[in-house]
């Protein structure tokens, strides 16, 4: 049987879900194309932080390539759908002609509204693109770098008061990064953090209309402590270059309006001939996301661009992520129940709640309707929400260039944790510390190696007490049991002398160990006491199928001995060092769980935690090392990210 055809038209929230439910449950059964006239997906959600210089742009960038380079079933096209012929099932493109389709989603999101105000096209800024975030931030940038040369006063306060247009998500979020922003650049341009002024126009009384009201207004008390002046029941009017006017007739003097009011669907959508709806250009679909009209004729519709109007509001599904992806899991199911043979899913909206962030430490957010955040643990969720959607597409690549944008490398400290988490100091002052460690651990692992031979004369390694021996070193009491059946009746009459010996050194350590005293440090006259004396109870079984017998446990002495060489020249070298001190620290919570480790050398697990803040990188082989082996590796996984995909 040929494999069917399926052409995603738009790799937003809904283009990407589409693709992965398809490509998952269709290995063998259809061939996947998505276009997109970007060869990356963007976060949309971000893009006010990418606008006001908190992130990298490659932050809100996800590679297309990267998100879809092991599924062979799914082909990457970087190309703008001119038109679609549903009769003919085809799809023209700009570059790449015309291509066949027995089943096609049109997916292409939706479009910033202008409600046809004056001067929006030629003076405002919108925020529904990459394009558009690069565009305010080079603006910020250059806005207020020209004010703090002006010597107009009148000129100077237009050229520092910013207006943001619509207090839906967007808009205070966009508002909220400018709170952060305006702090870093008053700083950098020299000028006081009172000239820069940050307004909101709305045209309704109160601001975050789909939010709880509580929650709303705890977002207004938070503006108000931030000197936002929030212009509620105004209208803007007309737009200028260097001025708004509002509906009762006044004028604001601004060089910056973002204009974030409304969107619609994507007018581009005109051009495939599927039905609109009356208002917003949003496409019309049935409950099973099939284009109306054309039910027969595989074409679906799915996120910002359906007008799916919901059975419980009576309303368009609304333009959020949830809803896009919802409507994307609909479309690509009732297409593999088409294929695969079952029944059609209808679409219904479940959304488990709401977010938003007003700059980088503050938030609320509502889930599931019940449970309402605001402050640290509201951001905290978001950020827990972005971090699952990196997993939920499967891109760990993503996962750790959020964590790192976000937490690690950020500047300001423009995080949720204030700049703590940011690793942006230097890092050279901790290679004298890991070359230090390693030596420790270097001298330590030797010990196990040559007992009580002499380093320097290789014909005495290994003598009594090394681990390369057949003397037993873990303290393990099933171990000494199964030694004791082993030796069996060699053992069996022992004499009197020999007991009382034993009883003697029995004696001798248990006296040891009681005058063992706890400290973290050496002191003279004190006996070092251990962790644990023996292996706890809750881990005495996983120990026990991890070593169950005197001949694994000698293989396991041997193998940890040159682990720990291995482990003590690449923290002297620097290669490898976050595994390194990562692999050191793991070890040493071993040794303290089986009794083997002392409370005076507990600190070897803080240094290993310390050591794994990129010291190889400042001073060692990883400076090299890294970046040639991801080079490499993720040519070789990934393959070669490129700007189009043909």
């Amino acid at each position: 049987m040929s494999k069917k055809k399926i052409i995603v038209i738009g790799a937003g929230f809904a283009g990407i879900k589409a693709t992965k439910t398809l490509s998952k449950k269709l290995k063998n059964e259809a061939e996947i194309t998505l276009i997109d006239k970007h060869s990356y997906h963007t976060m949309m959600t971000q893009l006010h932080e990418v606008a006001a210089g908190r992130v990298p742009f490659t932050n809100a960038q996800y590679d297309l390539h990267k998100l879809f380079a092991h599924r062979k079933n799914v082909q990457i096209l970087t190309d703008e759908v001119l038109g679609l012929d549903q009769a003919g099932k085809t799809v023209t493109t700009k570059s790449s002609g015309t291509l066949a389709y027995d089943y096609v989603i049109v997916a292409i999101g939706g479009e910033p509204n202008d409600f046809g105000v004056p001067g929006v096209k030629d003076h405002a800024f919108t925020l529904w693109s990459m394009a558009d975030a690069l565009k305010i931030k080079r603006h910020l940038e250059a806005i207020v770098e020209k004010a703090s040369l002006e010597h107009d006063d009148a000129k100077r306060k237009a050229m520092l008061n910013f207006v943001v247009a619509g207090s839906g998500f967007t808009g205070i979020e966009m508002v909220g990064e400018l709170i952060d922003w305006r702090k870093v650049v008053a700083r950098d341009y020299k000028l006081d953090e009172a000239e820069i002024s940050l307004n909101v126009v709305e045209m309704m009384p109160t601001i975050l209309n789909t939010l709880d009201r509580a929650d709303a207004d705890k977002v207004v008390t938070y503006l108000g402590k931030k000197n936002v002046n929030l212009l509620l029941n105004q209208t803007i009017t007309e737009v200028a270059s260097d001025h708004i006017k509002i509906k009762d007739g006044a004028d604001i003097p601004t060089h910056t309006l973002i204009w974030t009011t409304g969107v619609q669907g994507n007018t581009q959508a005109q051009a495939y001939g599927l039905a609109e709806s009356e208002r917003g250009h949003r496409l019309t679909a049935n409950a099973y996301m099939e284009a109306i009209g054309f039910e027969d004729q595989g074409v679906y519709v799915a996120g910002d661009v359906s007008g799916f109007i919901e059975e419980a509001t009576g309303r368009p599904t609304p333009q959020i992520v949830e809803a896009a992806e919802q409507t994307a899991h609909t479309a690509a199911d009732n297409i593999i129940a088409a294929i695969k043979g079952g029944d059609k899913h209808q679409f219904v909206g479940k959304y488990q709640g709401t977010m938003v962030s007003v700059g980088s430490k503050w938030g609320v957010a509502s889930l599931m309707g019940k449970l309402h955040l605001s402050g640290f643990f509201a951001m905290a969720v978001k950020h827990l929400i972005y971090i699952l959607y990196t997993l939920q597409i499967g891109s760990l690549w993503y996962f750790f260039t959020y964590l790192k944008n976000e937490f690690f490398h950020t500047p300001n400290n423009r995080n949720l944790f204030r700049g703590h988490t940011s690793r942006l100091g230097n890092v050279l002052w901790s290679v004298p510390l890991r070359i230090f460690y390693g030596l420790v651990w270097l001298t330590e692992a030797s010990t196990k190696w040559i007992g009580d031979g002499q380093l320097l004369h290789p014909s005495t390694w290994f003598g009594k007490g090394s681990w390369f021996t057949n003397d037993l070193h873990f303290p393990f009491a099933w171990l000494k049991e199964t030694a004791d059946v082993a030796a069996g009746a060699s053992t069996g009459a022992a004499d009197t002398t020999a007991a009382a010996s034993g009883a003697a050194t029995s004696g001798a350590a248990e006296a040891t160990q009681s005058a063992a005293e706890f400290g973290l440090s050496y002191s003279y006259g004190h006996e070092p006491m251990a962790v644990l004396d023996k292996v706890p109870h809750w881990l005495e079984p996983v120990f026990k199928v991890m070593i169950p017998n005197k001949e694994v446990a000698l293989l396991m002495q041997k193998f940890m001995s040159i682990v720990e060489v291995a482990l003590a020249f690449a923290l002297i070298v620097g290669a490898f060092t976050w595994l390194a001190a990562a692999a050191t620290a793991a070890l040493t919570v071993m040794f303290s769980l089986s009794g083997m480790f002392y409370w005076v050398n507990i600190w070897f697990i803080f240094v290993a935690i310390a050591l794994m803040n990129g010291s190889g990188r400042s001073f060692g082989l990883d400076k090299w090392l890294q970046p040639w082996l991801q080079k490499h590796f993720f040519k070789w996984w990934y393959g070669k990210s490129k700007s189009l995909y043909k």
